[in-house]
């Protein structure tokens, strides 16, 4: 797997295995810390080698690169786990973004905790927090990831998703996206939703519209699209009548706030109608 059967002495930061954060499109978005980090790393395991290697050439890092995606990251298990054991430093970077978030690594993790290994993650670029900050949305979300490709599940995830008062972001391949507009319509409809493109790329694209609204996205768009639904917001049952605890609640507001503050407050938080609110309290004036 690499040459070396010991790591080097020459490290500045501390033994164990590093999340690393990479640039999700602008290679200029790299921490300091990033480039230094994966500058004293004995082994840098990556998604696509040729992904990772325009940007470490970049800021000229020279180092063994380890393949490590989806589908070997099993097998590389156990010698990286042999690797960290023997006290190397290991970064693990993706093609984009933040690591194990619905990328390779989280395996890794867990076995690394089981074994005691240390583990730091270096923060940096991530699409999910960079399209919140420009959505408008409230930032209380949930992330899901990738849209299942099961239909079944992707019914059944999309109906209990509906229900959740928060921002929900998603992934899904751009080629994807037209096929689960539907869905998107019967589960969130009167809702909002940014589409973001090519974040930080030159030809960067942010689309947010009703859900209600949308439509077909050309078929040859490539790539991966982050997705922010914004959050829900239950409509409130108005009932015609006042409660007695209603009334007797007024009656105590009325004493000190004015008509105006009393159906404000109330109105927040009761499901009397504000004209009820407001025909109650001319009452009590009047009775005054």
């Amino acid at each position: 797997m690499v040459k070396n059967s010991e790591p080097k002495e020459t490290n500045l930061i501390k033994k164990g295995l590093y999340i690393v954060s990479t640039p999700i499109g602008n290679l200029q978005d790299i921490t300091l810390r990033a480039i230094q980090t994966l500058k004293e790393s004995d082994l840098i395991l990556c998604e696509d080698t040729r992904v990772s290697e325009i940007l470490l050439n970049k800021y000229n890092i020279k180092k063994k690169l380890i393949s490590n995606h989806k589908f070997n990251e099993k097998k590389n298990l156990l010698k990286v786990i042999g690797f960290l054991k023997k006290g190397f430093t290991i970064s693990l970077i993706s093609d984009a973004g933040t690591p194990t978030i619905s990328d390779p690594g989280s395996i890794l993790v867990k076995e690394c905790i089981n074994n005691k290994i240390d583990i730091f993650p270096v923060p940096g670029a991530s699409s999910v927090t960079s399209a919140l900050s420009v959505s408008g949305f409230s930032e209380k979300f949930f992330f899901y990831g990738f849209f299942p490709e099961q239909k079944k599940l992707l019914t059944n995830d999309l109906e209990i998703l509906s229900k959740f008062p928060f921002t929900i972001v998603f992934f899904i391949s751009s080629k994807k996206f037209n096929r689960i507009i539907q869905y998107l319509k019967k589960n969130f409809s009167g809702r909002r939703i940014l589409i973001c493109r090519e974040m930080t790329k030159h030809f960067e694209e942010y689309t947010n519209v009703e859900i209600d609204n949308l439509k077909n996205f050309d078929t040859n768009l490539k790539g991966e699209l982050t997705l922010v639904i914004s959050e829900n917001e239950p409509k409130k049952k108005i009932r015609r009548n006042l409660s007695e605890s209603d009334k007797r609640l007024i009656r105590k507001m009325n004493l000190k706030l004015s008509t105006k503050d009393i159906i404000s407050l109330m109105s927040r938080t009761y499901t009397a109608s504000k004209k009820e609110i407001y025909n109650y309290c001319i009452k009590l004036k009047n009775e005054n």
